[in-house]
């Protein structure tokens, strides 16, 4: 199933899709309207696919965009909010690697692919690789993974990194 639901956030329209089958197999978002979001719903379903992960993206409301919304305000933490998450589809050490930058990196705190990579004991290609195919952004903040000489990298686009920091108070990563 699918649902998808819109919020107003500091003047911003943020969409907000999520697959589900009874837990949440990704999620999808949009600052810039209808047709990107549906583009990036593209994308996760052919990463999800190609996963193995079985997608029905017949449409049902649900409450799972409120829920990623009310984390991505700080109503929810996000560690809270790993539950409703399927990690189907994820390997051992992409699980790892989301559960543990979601557990030991708090709202407004950022961590560099290496501080990350050392604490998993792997190395910064290997994080930034697993950044890359998360399913579940906004839940698993994967924003909060900085570069150590700048912002580092995002998808769907670096200026929604710059959001999600904007609104947890990360000014200094910023430019």
């Amino acid at each position: 199933m699918m649902t998808i639901d819109s919020f107003k956030i500091n003047g911003w329209k943020i969409q907000i899709a999520v697959i589900y089958k009874g837990k949440i197999y990704g999620i999808a978002f949009s600052l810039d309207g209808e047709a990107f979001l549906r583009e990036r719903i593209d994308a996760l379903v052919k990463h999800l696919q190609k996963r193995g992960v079985e997608v029905d993206l017949k449409e049902r409301k649900s409450n799972f965009p409120h829920l990623v919304y009310k984390t991505l305000i700080g109503e929810i933490e996000n560690e809270e909010a790993l539950k409703y998450l399927s990690f189907e589809g994820t390997t051992p050490f992409e699980k790892e690697v989301y559960e543990t930058l979601t557990k030991k990196v708090k709202r407004g705190k950022v961590i560099t692919y290496g501080e990350l990579a050392r604490i998993l004991n792997s190395s910064p290609r290997a994080v930034g690789g697993a950044m890359r195919r998360n399913p579940y952004p906004i839940v698993v903040p994967c924003h909060r993974v900085v570069a150590s000489n700048g912002l580092g990298n995002y998808t769907p686009k670096v200026e929604y990194k710059k959001f999600l920091l904007m609104l947890e108070g990360v000014r200094e990563w910023i430019s």
